[in-house]
């Protein structure tokens, strides 16, 4: 195992704190950041740090990282920023924990691999370095989230990352001077609506992240087995609302036939409101800025997701709402700095300035309170879908089998008139989602 030490350099009014940490013990557990720390001269070290982020957070991550080095402007810094998906993190970071960044963002779901795989440092640990170069507790960090924010960055009640972004879930967006409020309220006066307009409705459906909302809005699940290694799924059956999974599947089918809907590979939105040929888009905050820009401030406009037609009924389409976090590595060899940088971004002066640049909605409950935002239509947006939007729980096992079965929609592989044929692909996309996780 590495020793870790926390080495707090400073003179009267201007320390600098350097910390090497060791990650997961030979058990497995997570016990980074319990060194202690020793007040000196301070060295002139130069305190290297690597952070990953979203290729669409590129700006802004430089300018928050001149901040934080003006912040701390008596420490030397070399601090490298990297491009990775915040819905890819955990895959490449379990790849090789000790090789990965020291500072990263992820999304929430991922946050219990993470954890379990020793990867994300014991934070809380690192509080008397945030309390003397940041000034606060983590109970301060705590109280400045919203509370399903903090929940979902806990284990155990121990905060393992910092709540960066809320309202990580999707709904429609669209532009409002080719489409209606009536127009979006369901798929099928949607497409009708976009189809006499000759533009297109996009959405991804190979993704177990987007197309499981028409399962959940049907009243199925997902979750995990009580030993975290199984994804419980139904998908294949009947839901608690009394509707089948082939009758989704063929509400599904109908709608990605339509010659007005697009089936959009995942993270190719942007692309396709770029191309001018979508009217409206199934995405998040992450495109937000997008659409205002292709459509207008003006025509921008945002709100649930419509209804699709289940075996003759209008059922609302849920969807997964979930949060962006950044974490700290536990293998991190300036865990204490890697701390004090991941609190700095996601403060409430870098969450105001995340959704200034990037319209992404803040956990800060100060920011998200402010008039900027408590007005936004993407706001508005997400409070309405949040009535019917679950937080997913899933394993690894569970993202391929769903991506096939999506595409298999998307290219009409399957159709609607087999029920034979939906239901063997259903319960082999079933058996992989369900498979025991070693």
């Amino acid at each position: 195992m590495k020793f870790k030490k926390v080495l707090a350099l400073g003179l009267v009014g201007a320390m600098t704190l350097s910390l090497a940490a060791c990650g997961k013990s030979s058990s497995g557990s997570n016990n980074a950041g319990t060194g202690s720390s020793d007040e000196t001269n301070a060295s002139g070290e130069t305190i290297s740090l690597v952070l990953w982020g979203a290729e669409e957070d590129q700006t802004l991550l430089t300018e928050l990282v001149e901040k934080f080095e003006a912040t701390y402007s008596d420490q030397k810094f070399d601090i490298q920023i990297g491009v990775e998906s915040e819905s890819t993190a955990k895959d490449t970071i379990l790849t090789d924990i000790e090789a990965a960044a020291d500072v990263f963002a992820f999304s929430s779901d991922q946050i219990n691999d993470l954890y379990a795989a020793g990867a994300l440092a014991d934070i809380e640990s690192m509080e008397s370095a945030l309390t003397t170069y940041a000034g606060k507790t983590f109970d301060d960090v705590k109280n400045a989230n919203g509370a399903g924010a903090v929940e979902a960055a806990s284990i155990d009640d121990k905060l393992y990352a910092f709540p960066m972004v809320g309202g990580n879930g999707y709904y429609l967006i669209y532009d409002s001077s080719v489409l209606s409020e009536e127009d979006v309220a369901s798929w099928d006066s949607l497409l009708a609506a976009a189809d006499t307009a000759g533009k297109k409705v996009g959405m991804t459906l190979a993704s177990g992240w987007y197309s499981a909302g028409f399962f959940y809005g049907a009243g199925f699940s997902t979750s995990l087995s009580d030993d975290g290694k199984q994804t419980v799924c139904d998908f294949n059956g009947t839901s608690a609302d009394g509707y089948t999974g082939v009758q989704v599947t063929q509400g599904m089918l109908d709608i990605a036939g339509n010659n007005a809907f697009m089936a959009i590979a995942d993270g190719d939105g942007s692309n396709q409101l770029a191309s001018g040929q979508l009217c409206a888009l199934v995405t998040g905050t992450w495109d937000t800025a997008n659409g205002k820009n292709i459509w207008g401030e003006e025509n921008f406009a945002a709100t649930k997701l419509p209804t699709f037609t289940c075996n003759g009924e209008q059922v609302q389409m849920g969807s997964v709402d979930s949060y962006k976090f950044i974490g700290v590595n536990a293998y991190s060899e300036n865990v204490g700095w890697a701390t004090l940088l991941a609190e700095f971004l996601t403060n409430e002066e870098s969450q105001a300035e995340r959704y200034a640049q990037r319209s992404l909605i803040p956990t800060n409950t100060a920011v998200a309170s402010s008039e900027d935002v408590a007005s936004d239509v993407t706001v508005a947006a997400i409070a309405a879908q949040s009535d019917y939007a679950v937080a997913q729980f899933v394993t690894g096992n569970y993202w391929d089998p769903m991506k096939t079965f999506g595409e298999m929609i998307a290219q009409g592989t399957l159709s609607a008139d087999d029920e034979a044929g939906i239901q063997d692909a259903l319960d082999t996309m079933v058996e992989g989602v369900t498979a025991i996780s070693e």
